[in-house]
């Protein structure tokens, strides 16, 4: 009896480029939205739970789940690069999954705000795990040409799964209360995912070891001593402090994430304070994420054509200035405005700072390196929740947001003083010649 062969496990041609690679990143983008819905069952419902079902009335025990999260999903973020480089792409995907399956029942079932914060360690091991692996993989498959455009992809799909996702536990929520109702979803969700990557992703390993044999030095040579055999500490010194882009991009990322853990555990409470109903403040809560979603299918191409560093201080600038709108409004419609340009503003930077992150490491350390930027990036989520948590305590929540707006007016003004432009205007590879086996894992 003749047995059909697993569709990973099947070499083929390595070839860069997203048309040559169309039916594995459709797939990985869909992946990623999973991984989106799963954040987003809780980006409505989570801070309510807490402050009705559990009774937690000052706003820093109240946004522990976010800290906790945070503080998970930035060290296996750092793990996971490390990983993927080590034993490729597609099992650390699969393992985040695995890791993923128990998070909806823990917050179903979960009889003390201890369960919750249970669960939201394994949703961050799990999202750092899925999240940069969906990132990296599709770095690999497209190569130079097409960097910003992958990230607008993967980034669009997960947070407009994010978006959509809250506006439905909302009314969820609402028509059948905070629990179980909302979090069937993300059982869902993490069944599909699951067998999505068991069944049909591939591994990408061989696609960065390709576009490393090609990888062209930069004509002005900032690059130089980025060579191709960094250590693991040297990956986390130049990204975090030394490289200016690399840097500055760490730091961006870490404010951005701050203020959207703010967004996260602090405008829920702070609307349903405004009497509105739980069926319009899941409404503002998907806004949010979902222009900030949608948009990046914009702007992850535009970074392609018009470079990286402005569309971040921009970015930068109109969230700031979306936050000051959202301490300054008190009604539903200048709230639904400032989402929106929050979104926007957030669309900008999100895809880009990765595409530059992408543009500046080598192929042959290039997951350490996303690894690394998003260990800054999501330990903003940490930052966010217990300053945001103590200014809350002390001033006010309209405080913590005008403080949250400075920081994020105070980061992009970083970006435009530090950070040069990292998009090199080059041809994309020749393709791969014919018979180049691809790297797989049975």
């Amino acid at each position: 009896m003749s047995t059909r062969t697993p569709p990973w496990s099947t070499p083929r041609p390595v070839r860069l480029g997203l048309r040559e690679n169309a039916p594995q990143f459709v797939l990985l983008v869909a992946v990623n939205a999973l991984v989106g819905g799963m954040l987003g069952q809780e980006r409505t419902v989570l801070p309510l739970l807490g402050e009705q079902e559990f009774g937690l009335r000052a706003y820093t025990a109240g946004l522990t789940f976010i800290a906790v999260f945070g503080l998970a999903k930035a060290a296996v973020n750092y793990v996971a690069g490390t990983w993927a480089d080590r034993w490729g792409r597609r099992p650390v995907l699969i393992a985040g999954w695995l890791v993923a399956l128990p998070v909806p029942l823990l917050l179903i079932w979960a009889p003390t705000w201890g369960w919750v914060i249970a669960a939201n360690v394994l949703l961050g091991v799990s999202q750092g795990l899925t999240w940069s692996t969906t990132v990296v993989m599709k770095i690999d498959l497209v190569g130079p040409a097409r960097r910003g455009l992958a990230m607008g992809f993967n980034e669009a799909a997960g947070y407009a799964a994010v978006g959509v996702t809250a506006l439905a536990t909302g009314y969820l929520a609402e028509a059948y209360g905070l629990r179980p109702a909302p979090f069937l979803l993300g059982i869902a969700f993490a069944a599909v995912g699951l067998g999505l990557s068991t069944l049909l992703v591939r591994e990408t390993r061989g696609h960065a070891r390709l576009e490393a044999t090609r990888h062209v030095p930069r004509s002005d040579g900032r690059h130089d001593h980025l060579h191709a055999d960094l250590t693991d500490r040297q990956v986390f010194t130049q990204t975090s402090f030394r490289e200016r882009a690399l840097s500055s991009a760490s730091q961006a990322g870490l404010v951005n994430n701050l203020n959207d853990g703010l967004a996260w555990g602090l405008f829920p409470i702070l609307f349903a304070g405004a009497g509105l109903s739980v069926g319009r403040i899941g409404v503002l809560a998907a806004l949010y994420p979902a222009v900030w979603g949608v948009g990046q299918l914009v702007t992850g191409a535009l970074s392609d054509r018009w470079g990286r560093k402005r569309l971040i201080v921009a970015g930068m600038v109109l969230q700031a200035l979306a936050l000051g709108l959202v301490a300054l409004a008190d009604d539903f419609s200048a709230w639904a405005v400032a989402a929106v340009l929050l979104g926007a503003g957030t669309a900008m930077v999100y895809p880009t700072l990765l595409a530059a992150v992408g543009d500046v490491a080598h192929p042959a350390w290039r997951a350490r390196a996303v690894g690394v930027y998003r260990l800054w990036r999501d330990g903003g989520f940490v930052a966010g929740a217990l300053l945001a948590g103590a200014v809350a305590d002390l001033l006010g929540v309209r405080a913590a947001v005008w403080t949250v707006a400075a920081l994020t007016a105070a980061s992009g003004l970083v970006v435009a003083v530090r950070m040069y432009e990292t998009l090199q205007r080059t041809g994309a590879p020749d393709p791969a010649p014919p018979g180049t086996p691809e790297e797989h894992h049975g």
